[in-house]
């Protein structure tokens, strides 16, 4: 398929800055891909759609509030750091993008307030460096610093500046394992009360944690599909649930239901051979676009993704390409929420 087949206009589409309260009284569009019909409901009747046996996997990655604005030695220059990724915990290395770039180079001292500095170390990218936060602390003090004064990374579709309630808005309830720079967005429909009514059923939750980079934003530049290439992102899958994956595939009438294409990514870069879960960490790049093979995804909840987006990609890739698109100008008509605190999708 080309980039162009994932192309429409979203004027006039419904794009929410913050999310619904309560988090399950968002939409819920059920696509049955056997039955190729279409269900509008509310992502709190989600129970009805579920099997007792069903496994939800669900990616506990949290943000953090990455965006930094300080100033630069001596001019005293107001600058930018957006911190991308750890690279060594024990030397305080971050992996980072500043802005203005031209005015940023090795050796600058940057000033965050009154009592963080960093030092820039290497050039990656024209806009990207490497700085080592000059703190003698412990590490867990350096993220209470980052955490008390950077600003949560909102998507850069959301127009307005990132507020205080964002650092809980702009997350899951499954949230514990920091390192993310954008929300597992499928995860925040979920509400305890909601997962306790899931559990009831015989649904069980559990996790995987793959830290989203900003590389989810990047477009797609290339017509040919078959020459993109996705930026790699850090994942782990415990033994627990990679035996519970595999326990649901060899047992009939239950179902893997990938909450977020994270997920999907996840479980479908981390398999042996015989097309089972294999636990462990790594990094993966891998790009689900149509036609793809699914191994272990079995359910998919999703939301309303981006137009040329690899999120509507893998989206396609799973629902079939002409239902998704019929689902897409569905949505428009009944004013679904599109992108990051949008409704809902469940693909079956």
């Amino acid at each position: 398929m080309k980039l162009t087949d994932f192309r429409f206009e979203i004027e006039g589409f419904n794009v929410p800055d913050k999310p619904l309260q309560p988090r399950d009284s968002a939409k819920l569009m059920v696509l049955d891909r056997a039955a190729q019909t279409i269900t509008h409901t509310t992502f709190s009747d989600l129970p009805k759609f579920m099997n007792s046996g069903d496994v939800i996997i669900y990616n506990n990655t949290k943000v953090f509030p990455a965006r930094l604005r300080g100033t630069k030695e001596k001019t005293e220059a107001d600058i930018e750091v957006f911190l991308l990724r750890e690279l060594q915990a024990e030397n305080k290395l971050w992996d980072v993008l500043v802005e203005p770039a031209r005015k940023i180079r090795i050796g600058n001292k940057l000033y965050f307030g009154d009592e963080l500095m960093a030092e820039v170390v290497d050039n990656t990218t024209s806009r990207g460096r490497t700085i080592r936060f000059l703190y003698n602390g412990p590490n867990e003090e350096l993220y209470e610093k980052l955490d008390a004064i950077g600003e949560m990374p909102l998507p850069p579709y959301i127009e307005r500046q990132p507020v205080e309630e964002d650092k809980e808005q702009y997350q899951t309830i499954f949230a514990s394992e920091r390192g993310a720079v954008a929300a597992p967005t499928a995860g925040m429909h979920f509400t305890h009360e909601l997962v306790k009514k899931l559990e009831k059923k015989g649904v069980e939750f559990m996790p995987i944690t793959l830290h989203i980079g900003w590389g989810t934003y990047r477009h797609v530049e290339v017509e040919d599909l078959t020459k993109h290439r996705m930026d790699s992102e850090n994942y782990f899958i415990s033994s627990e649930t990679s035996a519970k994956i595999n326990e649901v595939l060899k047992t009939k009438g239950k179902r893997v239901i990938a909450c977020g294409s994270t997920v999907v990514r996840t479980i479908e870069t981390s398999i042996m051979a015989s097309g089972l879960s294999k636990p462990g960490t790594g990094w993966t790049d891998k790009f689900v676009y149509p036609p793809f093979d699914f191994k272990i995804t079995q359910g998919l909840i999703t939301n309303f993704h981006r137009p040329e987006s690899t999120l509507l990609m893998l989206s396609a890739a799973f629902g079939g390409y002409d239902f998704m698109m019929k689902a897409y100008e569905e949505a428009k008509k009944e004013n679904y929420r599109f992108f990051s605190f949008g409704d809902a999708m469940l693909i079956l």
